[in-house]
Protein backbone atom coordinates (compact mmCIF):
# COMPACT_ATOMS: atom_id res chain seq x y z
CA UNK A 1 0.00 0.00 0.00
CA UNK A 2 1.25 3.47 -0.88
CA UNK A 3 0.82 6.33 1.58
CA UNK A 4 0.61 10.03 0.81
CA UNK A 5 0.49 13.19 2.92
CA UNK A 6 -3.01 14.65 3.13
CA UNK A 7 -2.42 18.15 1.81
CA UNK A 8 -0.20 20.06 4.23
CA UNK A 9 -1.62 18.37 7.33
CA UNK A 10 1.23 15.90 7.83
CA UNK A 11 -1.33 13.09 8.17
CA UNK A 12 -0.41 10.00 6.16
CA UNK A 13 -3.28 8.29 4.32
CA UNK A 14 -3.40 5.26 2.06
CA UNK A 15 -3.63 5.85 -1.69
CA UNK A 16 -6.83 3.79 -1.64
CA UNK A 17 -9.41 4.89 0.92
CA UNK A 18 -12.56 3.04 1.91
CA UNK A 19 -15.76 4.82 0.93
CA UNK A 20 -18.84 3.84 2.94
CA UNK A 21 -21.72 4.99 0.74
CA UNK A 22 -22.67 1.36 0.00
CA UNK A 23 -22.81 0.43 3.68
CA UNK A 24 -26.38 -0.34 4.67
CA UNK A 25 -29.62 -0.48 2.73
CA UNK A 26 -28.27 1.29 -0.37
CA UNK A 27 -25.66 -1.40 -0.97
CA UNK A 28 -27.67 -4.17 0.71
CA UNK A 29 -24.86 -4.73 3.21
CA UNK A 30 -25.37 -5.88 6.80
CA UNK A 31 -23.32 -5.10 9.89
CA UNK A 32 -21.51 -8.41 9.46
CA UNK A 33 -20.71 -7.50 5.84
CA UNK A 34 -19.46 -4.05 6.79
CA UNK A 35 -17.33 -5.30 9.69
CA UNK A 36 -15.71 -7.90 7.44
CA UNK A 37 -14.98 -5.31 4.74
CA UNK A 38 -13.54 -2.83 7.23
CA UNK A 39 -11.36 -5.46 8.90
CA UNK A 40 -10.05 -6.71 5.54
CA UNK A 41 -9.37 -3.16 4.31
CA UNK A 42 -7.49 -2.18 7.47
CA UNK A 43 -5.52 -5.43 7.44
CA UNK A 44 -4.52 -4.68 3.82
CA UNK A 45 -3.12 -1.27 4.79
CA UNK A 46 -6.04 1.04 4.05
CA UNK A 47 -6.15 3.53 6.91
CA UNK A 48 -8.82 6.03 5.81
CA UNK A 49 -12.60 5.53 5.92
CA UNK A 50 -14.94 8.12 4.43
CA UNK A 51 -18.66 8.25 5.22
CA UNK A 52 -21.41 10.89 5.50
CA UNK A 53 -24.51 11.58 7.53
CA UNK A 54 -26.54 11.51 4.31
CA UNK A 55 -25.59 7.91 3.46
CA UNK A 56 -28.66 5.96 4.54
CA UNK A 57 -29.62 8.97 6.68
CA UNK A 58 -27.10 7.98 9.32
CA UNK A 59 -27.09 4.22 8.77
CA UNK A 60 -23.64 4.18 7.18
CA UNK A 61 -22.13 6.09 10.09
CA UNK A 62 -23.68 3.68 12.59
CA UNK A 63 -22.32 0.67 10.73
CA UNK A 64 -18.85 2.22 10.41
CA UNK A 65 -18.84 3.14 14.08
CA UNK A 66 -19.54 -0.41 15.18
CA UNK A 67 -17.02 -1.80 12.67
CA UNK A 68 -14.13 0.33 13.93
CA UNK A 69 -14.86 -0.15 17.63
CA UNK A 70 -11.56 -1.15 19.20
CA UNK A 71 -9.60 0.02 16.15
CA UNK A 72 -10.34 3.75 16.20
CA UNK A 73 -6.68 4.74 16.47
CA UNK A 74 -5.94 2.81 13.25
CA UNK A 75 -8.38 4.91 11.23
CA UNK A 76 -8.26 8.37 9.70
CA UNK A 77 -12.02 8.89 9.98
CA UNK A 78 -13.88 11.26 7.68
CA UNK A 79 -17.54 12.19 7.46
CA UNK A 80 -19.65 14.92 5.86
CA UNK A 81 -22.63 17.19 6.43
CA UNK A 82 -24.81 19.64 4.44
CA UNK A 83 -27.17 17.41 2.43
CA UNK A 84 -30.77 17.13 3.72
CA UNK A 85 -31.27 15.06 6.86
CA UNK A 86 -35.02 15.65 7.19
CA UNK A 87 -37.91 17.70 5.86
CA UNK A 88 -37.22 20.77 7.96
CA UNK A 89 -35.62 23.70 6.13
CA UNK A 90 -32.87 23.97 8.75
CA UNK A 91 -31.87 20.28 8.75
CA UNK A 92 -29.42 20.81 5.90
CA UNK A 93 -26.85 23.27 4.62
CA UNK A 94 -23.72 24.67 6.22
CA UNK A 95 -24.99 27.23 8.73
CA UNK A 96 -23.43 27.26 12.19
CA UNK A 97 -26.80 26.21 13.63
CA UNK A 98 -26.97 23.06 11.53
CA UNK A 99 -23.29 22.07 11.56
CA UNK A 100 -23.20 22.07 15.37
CA UNK A 101 -26.20 19.73 15.47
CA UNK A 102 -25.09 17.60 12.52
CA UNK A 103 -21.65 16.97 14.00
CA UNK A 104 -23.08 15.98 17.39
CA UNK A 105 -25.38 13.52 15.59
CA UNK A 106 -22.52 12.09 13.53
CA UNK A 107 -20.27 11.63 16.57
CA UNK A 108 -23.09 9.83 18.39
CA UNK A 109 -23.75 7.50 15.46
CA UNK A 110 -20.05 6.80 14.96
CA UNK A 111 -19.50 6.27 18.68
CA UNK A 112 -16.42 8.52 18.77
CA UNK A 113 -15.48 11.81 20.39
CA UNK A 114 -13.95 13.33 17.26
CA UNK A 115 -13.56 12.85 13.52
CA UNK A 116 -10.31 13.47 11.72
CA UNK A 117 -11.84 15.15 8.68
CA UNK A 118 -15.22 16.90 8.54
CA UNK A 119 -16.36 17.83 5.04
CA UNK A 120 -19.06 20.08 3.62
CA UNK A 121 -20.83 17.64 1.30
CA UNK A 122 -21.94 20.27 -1.22
CA UNK A 123 -21.56 24.03 -1.47
CA UNK A 124 -24.51 25.76 0.20
CA UNK A 125 -25.43 28.92 -1.75
CA UNK A 126 -27.63 30.13 1.14
CA UNK A 127 -24.73 30.41 3.59
CA UNK A 128 -21.71 32.69 3.43
CA UNK A 129 -18.20 31.28 3.44
CA UNK A 130 -17.45 33.33 6.56
CA UNK A 131 -20.37 31.74 8.45
CA UNK A 132 -19.39 28.20 7.49
CA UNK A 133 -15.66 28.60 8.02
CA UNK A 134 -16.20 30.35 11.35
CA UNK A 135 -18.36 27.45 12.57
CA UNK A 136 -15.85 24.87 11.34
CA UNK A 137 -12.95 26.72 12.93
CA UNK A 138 -14.75 26.69 16.29
CA UNK A 139 -15.59 22.98 15.93
CA UNK A 140 -11.91 22.35 15.28
CA UNK A 141 -10.87 24.37 18.32
CA UNK A 142 -13.35 22.42 20.43
CA UNK A 143 -11.46 19.21 19.55
CA UNK A 144 -14.45 17.52 17.90
CA UNK A 145 -12.86 17.69 14.46
CA UNK A 146 -9.18 17.72 13.54
CA UNK A 147 -9.41 19.17 10.00
CA UNK A 148 -12.15 20.23 7.61
CA UNK A 149 -12.64 20.06 3.87
CA UNK A 150 -15.06 20.51 1.00
CA UNK A 151 -16.70 18.03 -1.35
CA UNK A 152 -17.67 18.51 -4.99
CA UNK A 153 -17.06 22.25 -4.92
CA UNK A 154 -16.56 23.95 -8.31
CA UNK A 155 -13.15 25.51 -8.71
CA UNK A 156 -14.29 29.07 -8.22
CA UNK A 157 -15.93 28.17 -4.89
CA UNK A 158 -12.70 26.52 -3.72
CA UNK A 159 -10.87 29.76 -4.52
CA UNK A 160 -13.53 31.90 -2.86
CA UNK A 161 -13.41 29.83 0.34
CA UNK A 162 -9.61 30.08 0.48
CA UNK A 163 -9.86 33.85 0.07
CA UNK A 164 -12.55 34.11 2.78
CA UNK A 165 -10.44 32.08 5.21
CA UNK A 166 -7.50 34.41 4.71
CA UNK A 167 -9.61 37.58 4.76
CA UNK A 168 -11.36 36.70 8.02
CA UNK A 169 -8.42 34.91 9.69
CA UNK A 170 -10.27 31.59 9.87
CA UNK A 171 -9.27 27.97 9.37
CA UNK A 172 -9.36 26.82 5.76
CA UNK A 173 -10.46 23.79 3.85
CA UNK A 174 -7.47 21.45 3.65
CA UNK A 175 -9.09 18.88 1.34
CA UNK A 176 -11.49 18.68 -1.58
CA UNK A 177 -13.42 15.55 -2.61
CA UNK A 178 -14.35 15.64 -6.32
CA UNK A 179 -15.61 13.02 -8.76
CA UNK A 180 -12.74 11.84 -10.97
CA UNK A 181 -12.18 8.93 -13.32
CA UNK A 182 -10.82 8.16 -16.77
CA UNK A 183 -14.30 8.82 -18.18
CA UNK A 184 -14.84 12.06 -16.21
CA UNK A 185 -11.67 14.12 -16.45
CA UNK A 186 -13.17 17.62 -16.39
CA UNK A 187 -11.63 18.54 -13.04
CA UNK A 188 -8.18 18.37 -14.63
CA UNK A 189 -9.04 21.69 -16.32
CA UNK A 190 -10.02 23.61 -13.20
CA UNK A 191 -10.43 21.94 -9.80
CA UNK A 192 -7.11 20.07 -9.69
CA UNK A 193 -4.97 23.08 -10.69
CA UNK A 194 -6.68 25.07 -7.94
CA UNK A 195 -6.26 22.42 -5.24
CA UNK A 196 -2.62 22.03 -6.20
CA UNK A 197 -2.15 25.80 -5.99
CA UNK A 198 -3.49 25.81 -2.42
CA UNK A 199 -1.80 22.59 -1.34
CA UNK A 200 -5.07 20.80 -0.65
CA UNK A 201 -5.43 17.05 -0.34
CA UNK A 202 -7.77 15.48 -2.93
CA UNK A 203 -9.93 12.42 -2.26
CA UNK A 204 -11.37 11.27 -5.59
CA UNK A 205 -14.79 9.62 -5.52
CA UNK A 206 -16.27 7.37 -8.22
CA UNK A 207 -12.87 6.41 -9.70
CA UNK A 208 -14.60 3.42 -11.36
CA UNK A 209 -17.17 5.74 -12.98
CA UNK A 210 -20.23 4.23 -11.26
CA UNK A 211 -19.24 0.77 -12.43
CA UNK A 212 -18.38 1.54 -16.05
CA UNK A 213 -14.74 0.76 -15.21
CA UNK A 214 -15.41 -2.23 -12.98
CA UNK A 215 -14.66 -4.71 -15.77
CA UNK A 216 -18.31 -5.78 -15.88
CA UNK A 217 -19.27 -3.65 -18.88
CA UNK A 218 -18.81 -5.42 -22.20
CA UNK A 219 -20.21 -4.91 -25.68
CA UNK A 220 -22.99 -7.32 -26.57
CA UNK A 221 -23.75 -8.13 -22.92
CA UNK A 222 -26.47 -6.86 -20.63
CA UNK A 223 -25.09 -4.47 -18.04
CA UNK A 224 -26.01 -5.97 -14.67
CA UNK A 225 -23.97 -3.91 -12.23
CA UNK A 226 -25.51 -2.70 -8.98
CA UNK A 227 -25.42 0.89 -10.20
CA UNK A 228 -27.09 -0.05 -13.49
CA UNK A 229 -30.05 -1.31 -11.51
CA UNK A 230 -30.19 1.90 -9.47
CA UNK A 231 -29.61 4.35 -12.33
CA UNK A 232 -30.65 2.62 -15.57
CA UNK A 233 -30.54 5.82 -17.61
CA UNK A 234 -26.79 6.06 -17.05
CA UNK A 235 -26.33 2.67 -18.74
CA UNK A 236 -29.00 2.89 -21.45
CA UNK A 237 -27.05 2.09 -24.62
CA UNK A 238 -29.72 3.70 -26.80
CA UNK A 239 -28.31 7.05 -25.62
CA UNK A 240 -25.36 8.46 -27.60
CA UNK A 241 -23.47 9.46 -24.43
CA UNK A 242 -23.54 5.88 -23.16
CA UNK A 243 -22.51 4.43 -26.52
CA UNK A 244 -19.52 6.78 -26.44
CA UNK A 245 -18.64 5.53 -22.98
CA UNK A 246 -18.96 1.91 -24.07
CA UNK A 247 -16.61 2.54 -27.00
CA UNK A 248 -14.09 4.14 -24.63
CA UNK A 249 -14.38 1.22 -22.19
CA UNK A 250 -13.72 -1.27 -24.99
CA UNK A 251 -10.56 0.58 -25.99
CA UNK A 252 -9.45 0.93 -22.36
CA UNK A 253 -9.98 -2.79 -21.83
CA UNK A 254 -7.59 -3.48 -24.70
CA UNK A 255 -5.01 -1.13 -23.14
CA UNK A 256 -5.37 -2.90 -19.80
CA UNK A 257 -5.02 -6.34 -21.39
CA UNK A 258 -1.88 -5.29 -23.24
CA UNK A 259 -0.38 -3.94 -20.01
CA UNK A 260 -1.26 -7.13 -18.11
CA UNK A 261 -3.71 -5.30 -15.84
CA UNK A 262 -7.38 -5.54 -14.98
CA UNK A 263 -9.61 -2.63 -15.99
CA UNK A 264 -9.98 -1.85 -12.27
CA UNK A 265 -6.21 -1.63 -11.86
CA UNK A 266 -6.02 0.62 -14.91
CA UNK A 267 -8.80 2.88 -13.62
CA UNK A 268 -7.51 3.22 -10.05
CA UNK A 269 -3.90 3.48 -11.16
CA UNK A 270 -4.87 6.34 -13.47
CA UNK A 271 -6.57 8.32 -10.69
CA UNK A 272 -3.77 7.85 -8.17
CA UNK A 273 -1.14 8.71 -10.78
CA UNK A 274 -2.21 12.36 -10.90
CA UNK A 275 0.13 14.41 -8.68
CA UNK A 276 -2.81 16.41 -7.37
CA UNK A 277 -4.69 13.35 -6.08
CA UNK A 278 -4.04 12.03 -2.58
CA UNK A 279 -6.33 8.98 -2.58
CA UNK A 280 -8.98 7.21 -4.62
CA UNK A 281 -12.13 6.30 -2.71
CA UNK A 282 -13.25 2.75 -3.38
CA UNK A 283 -16.74 1.58 -2.45
CA UNK A 284 -16.87 -2.23 -2.36
CA UNK A 285 -20.06 -4.08 -1.40
CA UNK A 286 -18.55 -7.57 -1.20
CA UNK A 287 -15.20 -9.13 -0.24
CA UNK A 288 -14.70 -10.01 -3.92
CA UNK A 289 -15.13 -6.36 -4.89
CA UNK A 290 -12.64 -5.32 -2.23
CA UNK A 291 -10.00 -7.84 -3.31
CA UNK A 292 -10.29 -6.83 -6.96
CA UNK A 293 -9.77 -3.19 -5.98
CA UNK A 294 -6.95 -3.89 -3.51
CA UNK A 295 -5.08 -5.40 -6.45
CA UNK A 296 -4.51 -1.80 -7.57
CA UNK A 297 -2.86 -0.78 -4.28
CA UNK A 298 0.64 -0.91 -5.76
CA UNK A 299 -0.27 -0.27 -9.40
CA UNK A 300 1.94 2.32 -11.08
CA UNK A 301 1.05 2.94 -14.71
CA UNK A 302 3.87 3.31 -17.22
CA UNK A 303 4.07 6.49 -19.28
CA UNK A 304 3.03 4.70 -22.48
CA UNK A 305 -0.11 3.38 -20.75
CA UNK A 306 -1.04 6.85 -19.52
CA UNK A 307 -0.43 8.19 -23.05
CA UNK A 308 -2.74 5.53 -24.46
CA UNK A 309 -5.46 6.57 -22.01
CA UNK A 310 -5.03 10.20 -23.10
CA UNK A 311 -5.62 9.19 -26.71
CA UNK A 312 -8.89 7.49 -25.78
CA UNK A 313 -10.24 10.17 -23.42
CA UNK A 314 -8.57 13.54 -23.85
CA UNK A 315 -7.30 15.32 -20.72
CA UNK A 316 -9.88 17.62 -19.16
CA UNK A 317 -12.78 15.86 -20.92
CA UNK A 318 -16.02 14.62 -19.38
CA UNK A 319 -17.58 11.91 -21.52
CA UNK A 320 -20.90 12.45 -19.72
CA UNK A 321 -20.95 16.20 -19.01
CA UNK A 322 -24.65 16.05 -18.16
CA UNK A 323 -23.80 13.98 -15.08
CA UNK A 324 -21.61 16.61 -13.49
CA UNK A 325 -22.70 16.89 -9.87
CA UNK A 326 -22.45 20.68 -9.83
CA UNK A 327 -23.90 22.88 -12.55
CA UNK A 328 -23.96 26.67 -12.13
CA UNK A 329 -27.61 27.61 -11.53
CA UNK A 330 -27.63 30.12 -14.38
CA UNK A 331 -27.06 27.31 -16.89
CA UNK A 332 -30.34 25.62 -15.98
CA UNK A 333 -32.48 28.59 -14.86
CA UNK A 334 -33.07 31.05 -17.68
CA UNK A 335 -34.32 33.72 -15.27
CA UNK A 336 -30.80 34.02 -13.91
CA UNK A 337 -29.52 34.92 -17.37
CA UNK A 338 -32.03 37.74 -17.96
CA UNK A 339 -32.14 41.26 -16.63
Amino acid sequence: MQYRTLGHTGVQVSALALGAMNFGQLGRTTQADVSALVDAALDAGINMIDTADFYGHGESEELVGRAIAGRRDDVVLATKAALPMGDGPNRRGSSRRWLERALDDSLRRLGVDHVDLYQIHRWDPQTSDEETLSALTDLQRSGRIRYFGSSTFPAYRVVQAQWAARQHHLGRYVTEQPSYSILQRGIEADVLPVTQEYGMGVLAWSPLASGWLSGAVRAGQDIRTHRAGMMPQRFDLSLPVNRARLEAVQQLTAVADQAGLSVIQLALGFVTAHPGVTAALIGPRTPEHLQSQLAAADTILAADVLDAIDRIVAPGTDLAPGEKVYTPPALSDASLRRR
